[in-house]
């Protein structure tokens, strides 16, 4: 989300006669668009705002701008740890950024927008000069987040959900679709409660609207809340092919208890049940997670619950983190904290216990032919390729289970739609041959 956020700040500062450079010392303006979501990325985003200010002791006219969540957390604090920042902008207050950047033009300083708005920022993209390397975009289809997770900061610094107009949506995926952009990603805090209660569109109706739209090839969302898979939304995954038989829902734990605590809003039986009803609908269907370990009270026992809930699911990958506190969240005040150390060990036991899933998923493919959308050359060709395969380029692409398949090719192109039949297994990724039509 903070991608898209950011092409859409990058637009306005294009509007105002800004050019993007790859050279720091060009710069008369940097924007920094910052994430709370951990302490780690909240703090890169104060070390790296904080290298400037020498230089506009060298560079007074200068121009420095905190955005984003970080940014609507901490509003005026920021500058005790960034005296010299010039524009604190928050996660709501992007549509505001020209009339700031006509004050800084003015000569104002210290300028703290964190005001609350209740639409959603709207900008259609510039697709002039685009990029032919690019075939995939993410597309904001609300922002904000009502769940309140005790461990989770997303509605202190995001606010409360607002939906996009559906046709505003749509209009802008067919200004992708004519700039040959073929898939996209919907986005959001939540994405599968799009529209609200009083909504005549919801997220099953727009995945249906989207997937009208020539030259889209391929949808895919994130992120998706267990208690919101309705069987609904199950039936469309189903029924549309441009869906992607892939879904990231994460789970966070396998165990009851800390589900109750994170605030999570179902029960591990729940989170199983719907999954059966997923796999059942869409056999071919690939999971991923997210998963938290450490959280505040977690017994080995919470944990093992966590590990079990792994073997009977079986996901193709998962995103696992140890626990950190955020200060604006509850669960920071929790007590029973677990150690550090704990933590750590924990998490590599998951990882571990992952990748033999991941080894068998990936492994199960072989022999298969998958769909592939060729994203490029491979960077880095396999050992012996050029001796195999001399007259051919190594190319990758993405199988619609969001696996990476290496092939080699000498026609294929950035774009194209692409049949391959898996030879080899690997951790992260698969290889194969193009199946001739």
């Amino acid at each position: 989300m903070n991608v898209y956020d950011s092409e859409k700040l990058a637009g306005i500062l294009t509007a105002y006669g800004y050019e993007k450079t790859e050279n720091m010392d060009e710069a008369d303006l940097v924007l920094c668009n910052t994430c709370s979501i951990r302490h780690k990325a909240e703090e890169k985003a104060f070390s790296f705002l904080g290298r400037f200010a020498r230089e506009k002791k060298k560079r007074p006219h200068l121009i420095t701008i905190m955005a984003g969540c970080v940014a609507q957390q901490e509003g005026k604090k920021a500058f005790k740890r960034l005296p010299h920042l010039d524009l604190v902008l928050g996660t709501q207050a992007f549509a505001r950024l020209g009339a700031h950047l006509d004050d800084l033009a003015a000569g104002k300083r210290k300028i703290v927008d964190t005001a609350e708005s209740e639409v959603i920022f709207e900008a259609m993209p510039d697709t002039t000069g685009s990029n032919e390397s690019e075939i995939s975009k993410f597309v904001t289809i609300m922002q904000g987040c009502e769940n309140f997770c005790t461990y989770c900061v997303v509605p202190y610094v995001r606010g409360r959900e607002k939906s996009r107009d559906p046709k505003a949506i749509v209009q802008e995926i067919e200004i992708l679709a004519r700039s040959g952009i073929k898939e996209v990603t919907l986005l959001g805090q939540n994405v599968n409660s799009y529209g609200g209660q009083d909504s005549d569109i919801g997220f099953p109706q727009l995945l249906e609207l989207i997937s009208q739209i020539e030259g889209i090839r391929r949808i895919r969302f994130a992120t998706s809340h267990p208690k919101d898979l309705s069987p609904d939304l199950i039936r469309v995954m189903q029924d549309l092919d441009k869906v992607c038989a892939h879904l990231h829902l994460p789970v966070q734990s396998g165990s009851d208890k800390i589900l109750k605590k994170m605030n999570r809003g179902y029960t591990r039986q729940t989170y199983l049940s719907r999954v059966s009803a997923l796999k059942e609908a869409c056999p071919d269907m690939a999971l991923s997670t997210d998963i938290i370990v450490g959280f505040p009270s977690e017994t080995h026992e919470d944990f093992m619950e966590t590990m079990d809930l792994l073997d009977r699911v079986e996901f193709d990958s998962i995103f696992a983190f140890a626990y950190s506190d955020r200060s604006s969240a509850p669960a920071a005040k929790f007590p029973n904290q677990v150690d550090e150390k704990v933590k750590m060990e924990r998490l590599n036991q998951l990882f571990a216990h992952q990748d033999i899933c991941t080894e068998k998923k990936n492994k199960a493919t072989i022999g298969r032919d998958l769909d592939v959308l060729v994203e490029g050359e491979s960077l880095k060709p396999r050992e012996g390729f050029v001796e195999n395969y001399p007259d051919m380029n190594q190319m990758f692409g993405r199988s619609e289970s969001n696996k990476i398949v290496h092939f080699p090719s000498d026609q294929a192109k950035i774009g194209d739609l692409v049949k391959i039949r898996i030879e080899n297994a690997y951790p992260h990724s698969l290889w194969g041959q193009v199946v001739e039509s």
